[in-house]
């Protein structure tokens, strides 16, 4: 969502970033300021780089406002819809959304993926996705069965009557296992690869995963407590004679998202059949959150 996705100076490369999560800000145009989508601060526009005074000050990115900006302009006579946390936030904002278009008060709705699962329109007939790749790559052993289900499922949105449906994918790597699989919705050639690839590493549903993250607001505390734990947790392991074999400590490393409002992020994973039984009894200190069988590794 947003405008642009990021603002960055052209001449010494500085991204405009949240103080608090390290994170670039987005561009809202209609707001006319940068927001975090992490902790939701707000900042003004910087007319000048904080870094080096440069006035050469690029937005990047395209965010649902652009592309809506972007379809108005090549569809002039064209209805359009925004469906986005923005646009969404007031209670029943959803169900009036979805009336419009259904009752087509609407020619085009551009959206997050929050648009991609569970709407029946019979006029519904394109589907276009920009920037396929864009959750691809995560580091997420995840990632690419995410990006196939997306797919699948926002192209089942087209051709759900006899008018038929065509689907448009951009992508940077169409010739991806992911990306081909879902252009052709050939889920067993998908499942064949992505369940080699779990095999290999000994990721869910091989085996299954702890994911322990501690939180504070000084980064070397951070690191230093994180790395007490994973040497506590490989001990331990290595004392059931587990370590290598059928169980492995992956880390300590900072998270993906490394700060969130304001504190540091570190991470391990436990890989084991049964991570619960290898934590049971094992004292573990405020700050730590426990998640077994995490749903998201991000």
């Amino acid at each position: 969502r947003g405008t642009h996705t990021f603002v960055m100076c052209r001449d010494c490369g500085a991204v405009q970033e949240c103080r608090r999560c390290e994170v670039p800000l987005i561009y809202h145009e209609n707001a006319k300021e940068l927001v975090c989508h992490h902790c939701n601060r707000r900042f003004p526009i910087p007319t000048v780089c904080p870094e080096c005074d440069s006035k050469r000050i690029k937005y990047f990115g395209s965010g649902t406002q652009r592309v809506e900006e972007l379809i108005q302009e090549i569809l002039p006579r064209a209805r359009l819809l925004r469906w986005d946390a923005d646009t969404t936030g007031r209670k029943g904002s959803h169900a009036a959304l979805l009336r419009r278009f259904a009752n087509h008060e609407a020619d085009v709705l551009v959206g997050t993926q929050m648009i991609a699962k569970g709407l029946d329109l019979p006029l519904f007939t394109l589907v276009g996705v920009i920037a396929a790749d864009v959750g691809l790559f995560l580091p997420d052993f995840r990632s690419s069965e995410r990006t196939f289900q997306l797919l699948t499922q926002v192209a089942g949105r087209a051709g759900r009557s006899a008018r038929g449906g065509r689907v448009v994918i951009q992508s940077y790597r169409p010739e991806h296992y992911v990306i081909q699989a879902a252009a052709q919705h050939d889920y067993a050639a998908f499942y064949q690869r992505e369940i080699a690839f779990r095999h290999e590493h000994g990721y869910p549903p091989v085996r299954r995963l702890a994911r322990l993250i501690y939180w504070d607001k000084r980064s070397d505390k951070a690191q230093a407590v994180a790395e007490e734990m994973a040497a506590t947790l490989r001990y331990r392991l290595q004392s059931m004679g587990l370590e290598g074999k059928i169980a492995n400590v992956l880390g300590p490393a900072p998270s993906f998202f490394a700060r969130h409002r304001g504190y540091y992020r570190w991470q391990i994973l436990l890989n084991a059949p049964d991570p619960a039984s290898i934590l049971r009894g094992l004292a573990i200190p405020f700050g730590w959150r426990v998640d077994i069988d995490p749903v998201s590794m991000l």
